[in-house]
């Protein structure tokens, strides 16, 4: 459900990329403004400075939700709290660049609301000694005060990388608070309203963990087609395809304009190459593409290249040598793609090189 957390943070992540990409369009037909954007997150306080660099640097984002796991015994600690998170789906060809998680504070639901006292909270990485015992590992911290409202984000890549190397290391995380004049001393979670236990109602306020990825770039569009069922629909859709190979409907004006190279329409419907069962968004997108001849002399709308002249240049002078320069794009642009890893895991990938931009 897009309603948790999770896929919550993915969906503004998402929104944010579209704007960037001028990709984004508001209900009334008009483009989301890159400030219709920033209003958006700043009230739903979901992404940060940290986050819009990881976002541009990263070509995959991935969530997790907080899990149980009953390979792992719960901590003995009284006040703080364990999360885990199921990570055996990454590939191996991702490359982790960053990972955050985000616990949300409530304050409305702690004792400390008409105070202004300030907290720690810290999140540790459990390691197994061998005995019943596990010990903690500091990984990052962040002070907050009691009236705060909203999402705390703590670093947790090394954890996250050491899972990746071994995933028996993966015994969770834990989370202690504590008052910031005292920090021997472990407060309850709930005292200072920090959502840390998995409730239905809460759906949106849940514990996540977010990994920030370098990965290869091209589509593998058999990835996702797991099941009979899907396969099903993927096999009836060649068929019809095959029906109409005459007649492409996608493409606009391919006999018209071919004589001078230009871009041409081209739109991309997901549903009709069998992919709208894992794509949650976009629904398609218009990848456009370059037809047309390179005739002497080459306009300046062509974009041609020193190569493009030179070659057109000397196909004049040795036409059956030398063939006419291909008319191709010049700029190309990403595609986010919002998609079900699972019936709990949804992932953000930027696609590169998808669309024609001139």
């Amino acid at each position: 459900s897009l309603r948790k957390s999770a896929p919550k943070f993915l969906l503004d992540v998402y929104h944010r990329i579209t704007v960037e990409e001028g990709l984004s369009i508001n209900s009334d037909g008009h483009r989301r403004t890159k400030r219709d954007a920033e209003l958006h997150e700043n009230e739903q306080n979901f992404i940060t400075d940290l986050d819009k660099r990881a976002i541009d640097e990263s070509d995959i984002i991935m969530t997790f939700l907080n899990k149980r796991s009953h390979n792992v015994e719960e901590m003995r600690h009284e006040h703080g709290s364990r999360l885990w998170f199921d990570v055996s789906n990454i590939p191996n060809d991702n490359y982790l660049m960053m990972a955050e998680l985000r616990i949300y504070q409530n304050s409305n639901e702690g004792k400390w609301l008409t105070t202004n006292k300030q907290f720690t909270v810290t999140a540790y990485a459990i390691r197994s000694s061998g005995t019943s015992k596990n010990s903690l590992e500091p990984l990052s911290s962040v002070n907050t005060t009691g009236d705060y409202v909203g999402w705390l984000e703590l670093n947790v890549t090394e954890a996250l990388h050491e899972w990746l190397l071994n995933t028996k290391e993966n015994h969770g995380v834990y989370i202690g608070a504590h008052a910031l004049n005292k920090p021997d001393r472990e407060i309850k979670l709930d005292d200072i309203g920090l959502t840390h236990r998995r409730v239905k109602t809460d759906d949106e306020y849940q514990p996540f963990m977010i990994g920030f990825f370098r990965g290869p770039e091209l589509i593998k569009s058999t990835a996702h087609s797991t099941g009979q069922k899907r396969t099903k629909r993927s096999t009836l859709h060649q068929r019809k395809k095959k029906k109409s190979e005459q007649h492409n409907p996608f493409l606009e004006n391919s006999m018209e304009n071919t004589r001078s190279c230009q871009m041409q329409t081209l739109y991309i419907d997901f549903k009709d190459l069998g992919w709208h069962d894992w794509i949650i968004a976009p629904e398609g997108y218009g990848a456009f593409y370059c037809s047309g001849e390179c005739n002497f002399p080459l306009n300046a709308h062509m974009n041609a290249t020193n190569h493009a002249i030179v070659q057109t240049l000397v196909h004049l002078l040795e036409p059956k040598k030398v063939p006419k320069p291909c008319c191709a794009p010049t700029r190309l642009g990403a595609l986010p793609v919002l998609y079900h890893l699972n019936d709990e895991n949804v992932n953000l990938k930027k696609y590169r090189n998808m669309i024609v931009k001139s």
